[in-house]
């Protein structure tokens, strides 16, 4: 505990969001307090994040932190059973559990997104209509109000939006802006942000990549040349469509992933807005570590390496000035990968509350239009760490230290924070 401080998918979640909040809603201090407020408000904050203010993708899993960690610390404040992130005060007499986590996930949005308040407040009037009036839904109101608040005094100056710029100059294994955007680093400041369960973004060590005259990086140099070409690589047709339907927003299949799994699962209030919290600070966290890796080290990308190879001193490698990724190559550094940061903290927080062998996830793509069935986490790490390589925009060094630092970073937050009392 802290004391101080896919569209069609989309679509479909919206709709069960607009039904949910108008939804009856179970009396105060009843233990049968209905968990659908916590995914519709998830589905209000996709939303609020990506459609109305094209949050960038790396950056998003903060703001599902924010709003699920104040949601969080509004509900247990209410019904207990876990350690609250930070600190709150004792709640006295009857208090609207769905009243708190409504207008905990309100103000943080609000304040975190301004030009959305309007839409916001149609949200928010919603939620509270369809809970009774009366000193229970006033409580309530008060109890997630003072949990936004906390968390946006406790995460001020925390490092967003930084004046950082990657300026270090191009030579051989260094990353620079690739072809044919040819933008510069994207959100270099995340990874100088403070987390929300690691103590540092440099806390989880990784070894680095693969120096480029060495036999490991020879070995995947030709991995990804030959899997990753636009035209003429070895890629079977199943490949290709493996490697389109990951290129979609990974943080945003997660979170409907989850959200449907719990409505599936059946779980409570409680649980639900945990399950969310778990896995808006693991993947926050991850993405920042990550971030500050691709900083440190700014490891070039295929591309880039793949048409320089005569510059490299690897004798088994070879040029080719023309190759061409499957799809743009994003722009920041290539190790580790931010895919596969963010998977690795999905599937431990997934193994985490569904079982790691058994955690029987779907996933929708909406680059694809497609959904996949995961029966374990193992295999959807597997699936995903392919596919960036099938892309053309990764080695393969880069995905599983990635996955890795995913998993590692979930463990932590597991470990220390949210826990049952």
């Amino acid at each position: 505990m802290r004391r101080t401080h896919q569209l069609p998918a989309v679509l479909l979640a919206a709709g069960l969001a607009a039904s949910v909040l108008t939804a009856p809603v179970q009396a105060a201090g009843e233990t049968r307090a209905d968990p659908a407020v916590i995914v519709g408000w998830n589905t209000i904050a996709s939303r609020t994040i990506f459609t109305e203010n094209a949050t960038p993708i790396p950056a998003s899993p903060l703001y599902y932190g924010f709003v699920s960690l104040a949601v969080y610390d509004a509900v247990v404040a209410i019904e207990g059973g876990y350690e609250p992130y930070l600190r709150q005060p004792r709640v006295h007499g009857p208090a609207s559990s769905e009243a708190a986590a409504a207008t905990a996930a309100y103000e943080v949005l609000r304040f975190y997104f301004p030009a959305s308040a309007s839409n916001l407040a149609t949200d928010h009037a919603a939620s509270l209509d369809a809970v009774p009036d009366g000193r229970a839904k006033a409580t309530g109101i008060a109890v997630g109000r003072h949990a936004a608040e906390k968390l946006i005094r406790a995460r001020h100056n925390d490092g967003r939006g930084a004046a950082i710029a990657f300026t270090r100059a191009p030579r051989t294994g260094v990353w620079r802006p690739t072809p044919d955007a040819l933008a510069p680093m994207a959100v270099p400041w995340l990874g100088f942000v403070r987390p929300l369960a690691l103590h540092s973004p440099t806390q989880l060590r990784l070894p680095g990549p693969d120096p480029v005259r060495s036999k490991a990086y020879a070995r995947d140099f030709a991995e990804a040349k030959a899997m990753g070409s636009a035209t003429g690589s070895k890629r079977t047709a199943a490949q290709t469509q493996t490697a389109l339907f990951w290129n979609a927003n990974a943080v945003l299949q997660y979170q409907v992933t989850l959200g449907q799994e719990l409505g599936a699962r059946g779980w409570n209030l409680v649980r639900t807005a945990r399950a969310f919290a778990l896995l808006g600070m693991g993947t926050a966290d991850s993405l920042i570590a990550c971030w500050r890796a691709k900083y440190d080290y700014g490891y070039w990308r295929p591309i880039t390496a793949i048409r320089l190879a005569g510059e490299d001193g690897n004798r088994a490698t070879r040029p080719d000035p023309a190759w061409t990724s499957l799809i743009p190559a994003p722009p920041y550094p290539e190790y580790p990968s931010g895919h596969a940061c963010v998977t690795g903290a999905a599937t431990e927080t997934f193994g985490h509350l569904f079982g790691r062998r058994s955690i029987d996830v779907e996933v929708f793509s909406s680059v694809t239009g497609t959904s996949r069935q995961f029966r374990t986490a193992a295999a959807l790490d597997a699936e995903t760490q392919d596919a960036r390589i099938w892309l053309g925009i990764h080695f393969r060094r880069a995905m599983t230290d990635g996955n890795e630092l995913g998993h590692r970073a979930a463990a932590w937050t597991i470990a220390h924070e949210l826990r049952r009392r």
